[in-house]
């Protein structure tokens, strides 16, 4: 069929990993001719690139759905990503789906393309969670600032509370070569900023017989990469090796995100968590003494089943005397075939939501003392466009957010800058040298 006349429009949910799916989806059709537009706009083809990590993410992800439906009911709904593959049934039974693409397809979508006529009912492509087994390279590219490359897929983790594995299969990467090609071709771009992106990104080379650490090496060599950021990586994968070279690199952010999900011990056996709260006290410590600006930010879960009001006291004190810059914190889901359901000792749903909200209040107070502690510090900015066309903002090395007057010609320039104060939304006000 020829999509020549044909628009399409994508919708992302969930993680940094998604977002670069979908720009790489996204490429597909426009090699088969079809015509990006905003999902806001009327579009031939809806494609909806879903999450599922919790119950939220589920509703969000349906929402989504159903706003697609309404913008044009003649459209041809696309669902794919977490929740196609997990619940692909639900899906394919919302009015107005087509097609429902789960985690070995989702690269090939415009196959099932034959034409754009409305299916009675929503056609079902899907697969065993052991039957993910590709890897697909992926890289966003959109402001032409950053983009989020793809460096690995799936988990052999088996958290009692998560779905991920059987959303994205066990964990998979490519050669370091083939990630180091992508790097370039993403630089050739005019891309300033690489965020390296996966699932559980700190187990890099599982496939291979490679590591995390001799990627991020090999990275570090590309001159033509401005900046490099490291995405989440596992405490008990984050070796001393590895922040240490983050110190000495010539573009490695000092920009660290650390999954904790509880401050006790209690919680985090129940968990099945790889670590304790003692070495990841000390992973955050060596960050500290060689990197004392560093952002540190860290996930949180709200409310697991078996956490007592007592153990959720003690992980907020745990947490207030850590050295970090940011939570990112998540009220308990119960997410369906997991190991936590068979936890005793559920806690009510407004219970979680007033502990996540008593740790987002900490969060506050630590992100505002960290940009407190770099006022007066020299750091160079990576800019990129604002909300409005009066100011522009960027972002520092240690990921301090800063905002000045728009001046088309800071856009994705790096500039030294001095960080002067804070400003009434948050972010840090500057001075140009």
């Amino acid at each position: 069929m020829d999509f020549k006349d044909k628009t399409v429009a994508f919708a992302t949910l969930g993680c940094k990993l998604n977002y670069s799916e979908t720009s790489t989806i996204a490429r597909s059709f426009e090699e088969k001719g079809f015509k990006r537009v905003n999902f806001k706009e009327k579009a031939d083809v809806y494609v909806i690139n879903t999450c599922s990590v919790t119950d939220t993410a589920d509703k969000k992800s349906r929402t989504t759905i159903r706003q697609a439906v309404k913008l044009n009911p003649a459209a041809f709904i696309v669902v794919t990503g977490c929740y196609a593959q997990l619940k692909p049934d639900e899906a394919a039974r919302i009015d107005g789906v087509d097609l429902v693409i789960g985690a070995n397809d989702k690269f090939s979508i415009t196959k099932y393309l034959e034409n754009l006529g409305k299916h009675q009912d929503g056609e079902v492509h899907t697969c065993t969670f052991g039957e993910i087994s590709e890897f697909q390279h992926s890289y966003s590219y959109g402001d032409r600032t950053r983009s989020f490359l793809k460096v690995q897929d799936g988990c052999n983790y088996f958290c009692t509370y998560c779905t991920i594995p059987m959303a994205r299969g066990k964990s998979r990467n490519p050669s370091i070569e083939s990630v180091i090609n992508e790097a370039r071709n993403v630089a050739e771009q005019g891309i300033n900023e690489i965020i390296l992106t996966g699932v559980n990104i700190g187990d890099f080379g599982h496939s291979t017989g490679e590591t995390f650490l001799g990627l991020i090496k090999a990275l570090d060599d590309i001159d033509t990469i401005g900046r490099i950021r490291i995405g989440s990586v596992e405490p008990n994968l984050l070796s001393d090796e590895i922040i240490t070279f983050i110190a000495e690199s010539k573009r490695i952010a000092p920009h660290f995100h650390i999954p904790l999900q509880s401050g006790t011990d209690e919680v985090l056996q129940l968990m099945k968590r790889r670590y304790s709260t003692n070495l990841f006290a000390q992973r955050v410590s060596k960050i500290r003494e060689y990197l004392p600006q560093a952002f540190i930010g860290v996930d949180l879960i709200a409310g697991m089943n078996g956490e007592t009001e007592e153990l959720f006291e003690k992980t907020f004190q745990y947490i207030d005397n850590l050295d970090i810059s940011e939570l990112h914190v998540f009220p308990y889901s119960e997410r369906k075939n997991t190991q936590a359901l068979k936890i005793a000792g559920v806690v009510a749903v407004e219970e979680r939501r007033q502990r996540a909200q008593n740790l987002i209040k900490l969060s506050e107070k630590k992100q505002k003392s960290f940009y407190q502690r770099n006022i007066g510090r020299e750091e160079t900015v990576l800019f990129e466009n604002g909300k409005t066309n009066f100011c522009i903002q960027g972002w520092t090395a240690n990921y301090i957010k800063t905002e000045t007057d728009f001046h088309p010609d800071l856009l994705n320039k790096f500039k030294k800058v001095k960080l002067c104060g804070i400003n009434e939304n948050g972010s840090m006000k500057i001075s140009f040298e």
